[in-house]
């Protein structure tokens, strides 16, 4: 089972290119499975049938999983078995008709533009840093960029002459994203002072957009700490994390009228299921709706 293990480890390194998080996720699940195996003395991978894929099933609900974490580790066990039967390990995949349960999905935390404002406020932008966090909370507001896609931009990804940012996304999957007039003046701004200052502490050439206060790149963790630092400026009370800005950006655009598969687009989801989680509709949404269009609503 564990040299199988790492052969699909290999495939979701190299073929799949699938993230450190996702890899971390699937194989914590094989190994849970694997002591499962060991206790229900199943040694071979062609002996568990859809009767033992059952078992592990109850398994899990008896284990009081939540329905979300029981769906993820179905989902992990049927890539590994696609995986093992192309391989020609197996025949059969006995996780193909054990049903997913159906999982709640819980409307995405977002910030209402009042907060937003509070928030582009809070820095100054008379100091380098001030200029990186202005431009770094512009452009995940008007892109809805991943922070591991925003990392890793380098100065050629943004072209100003047509206001887009080319991103490398999931699975090397590439596409351009544009952004608006307030994120190019923050990016301009950054860009011809404040980063120019900041690399000039280090010493060292770097293409990467975002620094940090030595001048080397800013990590995905140091721009988490980036904006929980902002938060505490603006005197916020809400927490605020990058993805937090990424359903903004997408709750805001779909509220105002643009259609779903061009907001898919931009956002890089695979499917438009994943999109489609951003169809709810703000308090001040419904407001403006009712009070455009009821009848007895305003005199």
């Amino acid at each position: 089972m564990q040299s199988y293990i790492q052969a699909f480890n290999e495939y979701l390194q190299i073929e799949k290119n699938a993230s450190h998080y996702t890899i971390e996720f699937y194989l914590d699940d094989l190994q849970e499975f694997s002591h499962f195996l060991e206790e229900e003395n199943i040694v071979d991978l062609r002996d568990v049938n859809q009767q033992v894929a059952r078992l592990f099933l109850t398994r899990l609900y008896n284990g009081r999983s939540s329905r979300r974490t029981v769906s993820r580790k179905i989902s992990s066990l049927r890539s590994f078995y696609r995986f093992v039967e192309r391989e020609n390990i197996v025949k059969n995949n006995p996780f193909v008709q054990v049903s997913l349960p159906k999982t709640d999905k819980p409307i995405p935390g977002f910030l209402y533009k009042e907060e937003l404002e509070r928030l582009f406020a809070a820095n100054d932008l008379n100091t380098p840093l001030g200029q990186r966090d202005q431009a770094l909370l512009e452009l995940l507001y008007a892109t809805g960029i991943r922070v591991s896609e925003c990392q890793q931009l380098r100065l050629q990804d943004i072209d100003f002459s047509i206001g887009t940012v080319f991103v490398t996304g999931k699975g090397r999957k590439q596409r351009y994203v544009p952004f608006g007039n307030f994120a190019q003046q923050a990016l301009e701004n950054y860009i011809e002072t404040g980063r120019s200052a900041l690399l000039a502490k280090s010493n060292q050439a770097s293409e990467v957009i975002f620094l940090n206060a030595r001048g080397t790149p800013l990590t995905v963790r140091g721009i988490r700490k980036v904006l929980d630092k902002m938060v505490e400026r603006a005197a916020l009370t809400i927490h605020v994390h990058p993805h937090k800005l990424r359903h903004t950006f997408a709750t805001h655009m779909l509220n105002e009228g643009a259609d779903m598969r061009t907001v898919q687009e931009m956002l890089g989801h695979e499917n438009l299921s994943s999109t489609q989680i951003y169809t709810h509709v703000t308090k001040d949404y419904l407001r403006k709706v009712y009070m455009n269009s009821h009848p007895r609503a305003r005199k």
